[in-house]
């Protein structure tokens, strides 16, 4: 009897210690996602809300309020005021003025048809006041000017009923993947929970770096394996949203496949997912790098034909900008731009004001302003 018993107890504990050491070892070994699957998961948080990272700042520290676009086109306003500043001083006759705006207004990526414009407009205003001096010349350009931005709200949106969906599209390297994780961050400093959705799944760093916004700024992720459905991972990501009361769905999608017109009948299947219940769509979002100028103007009107963007997110305006092509976005698209980069920190996204935009542009005084802070 008590060999029976001894037997017994070894048998247990040999069991015991086999289900240990296999529990282990699967633990430590890390499983990858199949074809079809989806890995969706939420960082570790702190008890403030911050992601748990020496190398993270806190999304607290990084987002400002609006208003840091003065500083933000710096290159942007030195680079126009140099030309266009010059009508207001010295001896110069009328046509010679005239000349100089031409030059600025170009000089600036506003483009040819649109300084035509510009300069027909504020001509004709000029005819009407009988004023012919470099203060009256400059003011009437800059109604003009304003003239070229759209009337329409700039706010993002969000529906009633959630989860709201926004879907981010642009070519590749204009920041659109940097711009939705500021998205994320500014959605989670407005008390949103967030998810995104790696949509780019052509590109193989594209979603490594979306989970890298989702820990540093606390959203979930869903996302697949390379070369998966585009389309299934934002149907997931919706579908995530709503069963778990997630207020937003921010869509990465991608830039580039093997011919423009997969890359846009890929958009357009996109949208459709993402318009379909539980989703509600309300912003589809073109990314727009603002040193490519007009040439972006061209890849902007295949995006906005083929999805019917609702707004503007202009990156790297603080860097060879020359900052015409803000105007010449709307003018051509007839959206708002929304939103501007500024830098590569979160508060470096800032809601676009027209009117804040131009009196920095065409703020004379740029160049002493800015000798004085170097």
């Amino acid at each position: 009897m008590i060999t029976v018993t001894v037997v017994l107890a070894v048998a247990v504990v040999l069991i015991v210690s086999t289900i240990y050491l296999v529990s282990r070892k699967s633990r430590s070994k890390p499983s990858f996602p199949s074809k079809t699957s989806v890995v969706a998961r939420r960082p570790i948080e702190a008890p403030n809300g911050a992601v748990i990272s020496e190398a993270i700042e806190p999304i607290s520290e990084n987002l400002v309020l609006p208003g840091d676009i003065k500083r933000g086109i710096g290159r942007a306003r030195l680079a126009f005021a140099r030309l266009f500043g010059s009508i207001l001083g010295g001896d110069k006759s009328s046509q010679q003025l005239w000349d100089e705006v031409e030059e600025a207004l170009l000089v600036s990526d506003l483009g040819i048809d649109l300084t035509t414009s510009v300069l027909d407009g504020a001509k004709a205003s000029m005819a009407v006041s009988d004023s012919t001096d470099g203060v009256g010349i400059a003011a009437a350009v800059k109604s003009q000017l304003r003239s070229l931005f759209v009337e329409q709200p700039r706010d993002l949106s969000y529906s009633q009923d959630s989860p709201t969906v926004w879907l981010v599209v642009g070519v590749n390297g204009v920041g659109k993947t940097t711009s939705i994780g500021k998205l994320s961050a500014m959605a989670a400093a407005d008390d949103r929970k967030v998810i995104l959705a790696a949509g780019d799944t052509f590109r193989a760093a594209a979603a490594d770096q979306l989970q890298m916004w989702a820990e540093r700024t606390a959203a979930d992720i869903v996302r697949s394996v390379p070369g998966a459905d585009p389309s299934s991972v934002v149907f997931d990501a919706i579908q995530k949203a709503a069963a778990r009361g997630f207020d937003l769905v921010i869509a990465d999608t991608a830039g580039r496949l093997h011919t423009k017109s997969n890359l846009m009948d890929e958009l357009r299947k996109l949208r459709r997912t993402a318009e379909r219940d539980p989703g509600h769509l309300t912003e589809v979002l073109l990314v727009l790098d603002a040193t490519t100028g007009q040439n972006g103007l061209v890849q902007a009107r295949e995006f906005a034909k083929a999805v019917g963007i609702t707004g503007v997110v202009l990156t790297k305006l603080d860097g060879s900008a020359k900052g015409g092509i803000a105007l010449a976005a709307e003018a051509e698209l007839g959206v708002p731009i929304k939103l501007v980069g500024v830098g590569e920190k979160v508060r470096d996204l800032i809601a676009f004001s027209p009117d804040e935009f131009l009196d920095a542009l065409l703020e004379m005084d740029v160049q002493n302003e800015l000798s004085d802070e170097d």
